[in-house]
């Protein structure tokens, strides 16, 4: 064996790595330096690590927890990636039971980790070492280049603002996520949004969320919150966006608010200049899907959610 696994340091030199690492092997899905030292900021106790070969990095995992559920949840979200010319050596299971390891120590049972359709042989690893689908998601891409910027025609009733604009109702936008989380088809357990405080750090504060981007639809009579949408900037790019979210309030769902929501977005990516936008949704969730086919999107590959026992000792590459 002419390779090690260590665990990486929060420094640039170990950070840049990682991240050069992720870009080679899923160029669609990128960290960066700036996203991994948001998240040691806001949920603390992400574990990483490098494998090394001749003074290089060509390998690296990840592990943390998973955003969307609570603390006391019973599985980590993880990562493994290994450059292609290094593959078939053993280095991603060595890493896989590194995160595995690691999860076992903090009390966590399962893991779960992202990949594509489009990468069958990430799908495949993961089979051997006993992970199956838990979650898929249709993912889609809209092509901005030539569109004009959509009219945003919401509902009678209702306004769109932005956070950037009214900056005073981000706990409305909160009372909003904390309902319609739980409704996101998302696996066998409902996700949920966190307090106010979450929220913001996660959803609203972080750096790569432009605030202009920021959708809020408001009841005209009331000034109540009854749905949001926002974009968040791809790791590293300046040029394509993800729909992180887009929800609306049982009481005005099916009247047009998420569709009004969507194309606000969509015209704010053109007037920026983006290059494109791209979102996804459980296969389950029809009604958003339904939305995205009417604007425009065109489905990408897959992203399919494998799940795992933290234990994967026993079983090689």
């Amino acid at each position: 064996m002419t390779w090690l696994i260590r665990r990486a340091t929060d420094d640039l030199a170990d950070l840049d790595a990682i991240t050069r690492i992720v870009k080679a092997v899923t160029p669609d899905d990128p960290t960066s330096v700036a996203d991994m030292q948001w998240s040691d900021s806001v949920y603390p106790g992400e574990t990483r690590f490098l494998a090394i070969e001749t003074g290089s990095a060509v390998g690296s995992a990840t592990v943390g927890r998973i955003w969307a559920h609570p603390p006391e949840y019973p599985a980590l979200w993880g990562s493994v990636h290994v450059l292609p010319e290094v593959r078939r050596r053993g280095i991603g299971s060595a890493l896989l039971r590194a995160i595995s390891t690691h999860a076992r120590a903090v009390g966590k049972t399962a893991l779960h980790i992202r990949t594509s359709e489009g990468r069958p042989e990430g799908i495949a690893f993961l089979r051997r070492h006993g992970f199956v689908e838990y979650e898929r998601s249709k993912t889609v891409r809209l092509e901005l280049a030539g569109l004009r910027a959509p009219e945003i025609d919401p509902p009678v009733g209702s306004s769109i603002t932005s956070l950037e604009k009214r900056p005073d109702l981000v706990a409305g936008v909160h009372a909003v996520a904390v309902v319609a989380f739980p409704d996101i088809p998302s696996g066998d357990e409902p996700i949920a949004a966190g307090d106010l405080a979450e929220f913001r750090a996660r959803d609203v504060d972080r750096p790569s969320f432009p605030p202009g981007a920021f959708a809020v639809a408001v009841e005209t009579a009331s000034d109540r919150v009854i749905g949001y949408a926002s974009l968040v900037l791809l790791p590293g790019s300046t040029t394509v966006a993800w729909h992180d979210m887009t929800a609306v309030v049982p009481d005005w769902r099916g009247r047009g608010v998420a569709g009004a929501l969507k194309r606000t977005a969509i015209a704010w990516a053109i007037t920026h200049g983006l290059d494109a936008l791209e979102t996804g949704n459980d296969q389950g969730n029809a009604p958003m899907r339904a939305v995205n086919a009417r604007l425009g999107y065109r489905p990408l590959p897959d992203e399919v959610t494998m799940r795992g026992l933290a234990d994967v000792t026993k079983v090689s590459e």
